[in-house]
């Protein structure tokens, strides 16, 4: 079972929160808040607390599976103290969706978590989880997030939407002929510490993607090893440049020899955390395990993700 509880990503200019005020809101703000359009899952979002966070978990395949389920949502809930939630569960089974969403109703409510609103969604259309909602018929409302005012606002200010969680993780899958490409260039000199910074730097004053050549793919790869040079890579990192690093790292983890991916998709991981791209973060962290499962620092950017960290906290203890 998969639970990837994550801050709330304002949008892009760090100060226009989503603001709901009908189901077909709450229907279009999910899938900018995840960065993709889930399938099968249980996604919460929280309002109060110390810190906003969303979650999204599988949804449960029997009841059996319900307690999990509940359990993972309810952690980072009572972790972060917050005051309501609300459930939008994507399933096409009625009886399946009403069944989980009486139990949440319950053990929420036990332990003093408002529960506003319950809504399920499928091909389209969006309902009420239990019982009734005002202006929600027994055939649903018609729903068109793509074309809602969440999304044109979030591609505005540049963040996209993809269409499942597989098209997130194909972001960061390999590129075969690419990864052949570099693995096949002489071992480059690792950068010196100053040396990548410098080169960082110039990089990342662009706001334009800039695409490294097989050769400097190489070497940026190469000097990640050493974790005194990654740390470099790391202390750049902030709310402001983040962006810039994930479009970066993104290609370099696509394009690097296997081997050399964990380090790479571990920095990835940490910049698309603080950038707000949950998702992202998660398949980068994924990216990294499947070559290194103990890698350390994807194992505390998992931690960040799993508790629901906001992204605030880089910046302070950076600074």
């Amino acid at each position: 079972m998969r639970r990837e509880p994550t801050p709330d990503p304002t949008l892009p200019d760090r100060h226009a929160p989503l603001v709901a005020r009908n189901p077909q809101d709450i229907a279009a703000a999910v899938p900018v808040a995840l960065g993709f359009e889930p399938d099968d899952s249980v996604v919460m979002l929280t309002i109060g607390g110390r810190d906003g966070f969303h979650a999204r978990v599988d949804f449960p395949p029997a009841a059996a599976a319900d307690d999990e389920v509940i359990d993972l949502l309810m952690a980072p809930a009572l972790t972060h103290e917050v005051e309501a939630v609300l459930f939008v569960h994507y399933a096409a089974d009625a009886r399946a969706v009403r069944r989980l969403a009486r139990r949440l109703e319950r053990e929420f409510r036990a332990a003093r978590v408002r529960v506003i609103v319950q809504l399920r969604v499928t091909d389209q259309r969006c309902y009420a989880a239990l019982g009734r909602l005002p202006g929600v018929t027994a055939h649903g409302l018609p729903l068109d997030v793509r074309s809602h005012a969440f999304r044109a606002a979030s591609v505005l200010h540049g963040r996209v939407t993809l269409g499942s969680r597989a098209e997130v993780a194909a972001t960061v899958a390999p590129d075969v002929p690419s990864q052949r490409a570099v693995e096949a260039l002489p071992m480059p000199i690792p950068c010196t510490a100053p040396g990548l910074r410098l080169r960082l730097c110039e990089l990342l004053s662009d706001e334009t993607t800039v695409r490294l050549d097989d050769a400097e793919v190489a070497r940026m790869a190469h000097s990640l090893v050493d974790p005194r040079i990654r740390d470099e890579a790391l202390l750049l990192v902030s709310r402001d440049t983040a962006d810039r690093h994930v479009a970066l790292w993104s290609d370099v983890v696509r394009r690097a020899p296997e081997h050399l991916v964990p380090d790479v998709a571990a920095v990835l991981a940490l910049a698309a955390w603080v950038a707000g791209h949950g998702a992202l973060a998660w398949c980068a962290v994924e990216r990294c395990r499947e070559v290194a499962p103990d890698h350390r620092l994807a194992g505390y950017v998992a931690a960040a993700l799993e508790n629901a960290l906001p992204p605030r906290v880089w910046d302070e203890r950076v600074g």
